[in-house]
């Protein structure tokens, strides 16, 4: 064999070893290249996405919203560990001389609740106070006083956010850690994984659809709504997982909106927040009426028969609205309780799992990419425990509900 046939060969192979391989480029894979990459510089990380313009992605299309108003504690310390970072992705973000902007807006995120609730929300209050989150709960005038446009007659009071919730831009998100963990000196493949190789309690080589195997020291499995269960069978590891559609009204009004805060009407389930100078809205669907499905059609009629209707009792100022635009995205939905699955099945050391957020993936993802990290690298939850997140629940079919979901 030639000196130089030999060169290329065994730069080939050098190439195609990283200590890290990351299934799925979004939010979830990214951060959690990035902070691996953060916390130990010059490990070999590659992600790997096979549409590298996220058309089909959960995260571009997400409503980037932050709220603390959970009632599992984990929730609402990986919450308010995020919105920590979200405070500093400027600079933490930051390449070169270019701070990173994420579109980070503070406004606050409400829930309107009705008189009968209002116990059970003072109750979840101080479970997200013990757990370090700021919390109002607002009389009807309180709630009148901050924002007028609200109609409180028939209102309990307002669950708001004091601190640390609103929203950001996804988009810019997703962008601006890609880029810090290309910075950071991850690769990012464009490509379909098909095959896991396993040897004993280990993954040992990857294979994509273009032929490319590759070999590892850690699998993580953040490929979303339409890819984590697959990933996972290739790993023989049962996952269900399932995509959820949500659709996304954008609205003009004809009034200025833009110091609303993101807010939940809980009756009904209709929110909306201020987008530019109008808003963008949806309804959470009612149990039994969410198939699983990869069908991104939106439904016009949620519009027309619950979320303008229900707008217009909120305030009056929305009587008025236009709608300007629509989309749907997925959900990757857990259905055993739409909490995060994180970290490794039984049988597998090197195999990591985060998926599972059925709609919190963005909002938790500073504090899920740390989590992934300790695990890879210090061998256990250090920062936050997160260990009843753990695929074991879903062996044993025990569900870890959240009760701050209406």
């Amino acid at each position: 064999m030639s000196t130089v046939a030999r060169s290329w060969r065994d730069e080939h192979r050098v190439n195609d070893h990283f200590d890290i391989v990351i299934a799925g480029g979004g939010i979830v894979g990214s951060m959690s290249a990035y902070v691996l990459g953060r916390r130990e510089p010059g490990l070999r990380i590659a992600v790997i996405e096979a549409d590298p313009t996220y058309r089909l992605a959960s995260t571009p299309k997400a409503t980037g919203i932050v709220r603390h108003q959970f009632g599992v504690p984990e929730n609402i310390r990986m919450c308010v560990a995020s919105s920590t970072f979200f405070d500093a992705a400027p600079e933490l973000l930051a390449v070169g001389d270019e701070k990173a902007d994420i579109g980070w807006a503070e406004r606050g995120y409400v829930w309107l609740v009705p008189p009968e609730l209002v116990a059970t929300v003072e109750s979840l209050r101080q479970i997200q106070i013990a757990n370090g989150a700021a919390v109002d709960l607002l009389d009807p005038a309180t709630l009148k006083s901050r924002w007028p446009q609200f109609a409180v007659e028939a209102l309990g009071g307002g669950f708001a956010g004091a601190r640390g919730a609103g929203w950001l831009d996804p988009w810019a998100l997703l962008q601006a850690v890609k880029r810090k963990a290309i910075s950071q000196g991850t690769s990012y493949i464009t490509d379909r994984v098909t095959r896991l190789n396993r040897s004993g309690r280990r993954i040992v080589t990857v294979t994509t659809a273009s032929g490319r195997t590759l070999s590892c020291g850690h699998v993580v499995n953040a490929a979303g709504a339409l890819g984590a269960a697959t990933i996972a069978a290739l790993a023989d590891v049962p996952l269900r997982i399932e995509p959820r559609k949500r659709c996304v009204f954008v609205v003009a009004t004809r009034e200025d909106v833009r110091g609303l805060p993101m807010t939940v009407h809980v009756e009904s389930g209709v929110w909306f927040r201020p987008e530019g100078m109008g808003l963008i809205c949806g309804v959470a669907p009612k149990p039994g009426n969410d198939p699983a499905t990869d069908d991104l059609t939106v439904d016009d009629a949620l519009f027309q028969e619950i979320i303008w209707p229900t707008m217009a009792e909120i305030a009056p100022v929305f009587e008025s609205l236009r709608i300007a635009s629509t989309y749907a995205c997925l959900y990757d939905f857990n259905p055993l309780d739409e909490n995060a699955i994180l970290g490794p099945p039984p049988d597998l050391d090197n195999f990591m799992i985060a998926t599972g957020f059925s709609g919190h993936g963005v909002m938790q993802s500073p504090a899920t990419g740390c989590a992934i990290a300790e695990l890879i690298l210090d061998g256990r939850f250090t920062t936050i425990d997160l260990t009843r997140f753990g695929y074991e629940r879903v062996l044993r079919g025990e569900a870890l509900p959240e009760p701050a979901c209406f």
